[in-house]
């Protein structure tokens, strides 16, 4: 089983009337599995390099949040049997698909084809959890970018004040990402 599968079989979804959080849930889990504690180290590592290019005063803050809520949802995916049988978001789901393509797209290029690698596998599982099951943003409330701006939850509504910066960059999760920009910024 090629991580990209997991494409396949969501796309398998697509044609239903209804596609429920359990069945999501049932792929997602499917491929959680597939996930060692070696990968979650390397996806670790990977981070932490990347990680180098972030401003000294928000990098630690960078890798605890993205460890904690990138690497760690791994193991809640696979825990976590207490989620309703509700419907999500099917527009918003048959929408992810190109921008999901493009990104193990992007990341055969970088890894020179690898199957090894479950970094991208990891980055989809966790953004489609926490996007459909969680109904949560991806990057979690209290999450902070350059100039102390942070993710917040205003009136019941998740609001990031760096969306907009990415909405001309296909590739960018934040397309997925049910925050909306922060009106005020």
């Amino acid at each position: 089983m090629d991580p990209e599968d997991i494409l396949v079989e969501l796309k398998e979804l697509s044609p239903q009337k209804e596609i429920t959080k359990k069945e999501l849930m049932e792929i997602l889990k499917k491929y959680a599995r597939t996930i060692s504690v070696y990968d979650l180290m390397m996806a670790s590592a990977r981070m932490r390099k990347d990680g180098e290019f972030v401003h000294a005063n928000y990098r630690e803050k960078y890798l605890e949040i993205y460890i904690k809520y990138f690497l760690m949802r791994m193991k809640e995916v696979l825990e976590n049997n207490d989620y309703s049988n509700s419907a999500i978001d099917r527009q918003a789901f048959d929408e992810s698909f190109p921008m999901l393509e493009r990104t193990f797209e992007k990341e055969k290029e970088e890894t020179f084809g690898s199957q090894d690698d479950k970094f991208t596998l990891i980055y989809v599982i966790t953004a489609l959890y926490t996007t459909f099951v969680l109904e949560e943003p991806i990057h979690p409330v209290g999450s902070e970018f350059p100039g102390s701006l942070k993710v917040e939850k205003r009136n019941g509504e998740f609001l990031c004040p760096v969306k907009d910066n990415q909405k001309d960059n296909t590739d960018a999760i934040c397309h997925l990402c049910l925050a909306e920009q922060t009106p005020d910024i």
